[in-house]
């Protein structure tokens, strides 16, 4: 399978498990759309600060772990679907995701 392939079927596994656990069944497809983009626009919007786009700012160097090539993206994608999955549970270190019982 391509990392791609398998990182958007990661991906919905997740979605699909947060609907549940959420009870989110009730939100429409055109909402579930503006909530994803949401969703990427905010990463996006971090990795664009990592690349000094700030041209009143004094840059800083880039933190290569931030800009990633396709396996790293793949590997870190990987531990962040898992670390997704144990925020949902109640799993993680960082607090305020347990979804409630």
């Amino acid at each position: 399978m391509d990392r791609l392939d398998e990182i958007f079927r990661m991906q919905q596994a997740l979605n699909d498990d947060i609907i549940a656990r959420r009870h989110l069944e009730g939100i429409s497809n055109t909402e579930w759309i503006q909530k994803q983009t949401l969703a990427m626009l905010s990463e996006m919007a971090e990795l664009l600060n990592e690349v000094n786009f700030k041209w009143w700012k004094n840059p800083k160097p880039v933190d290569d772990h931030a800009v990633m090539t396709p396996q790293e993206m793949y590997d870190i994608y990987m531990e962040k679907n898992k670390e997704n999955f144990n925020r949902q549970l109640g799993l993680s270190k960082k607090e305020g995701y347990k979804a409630p019982d």
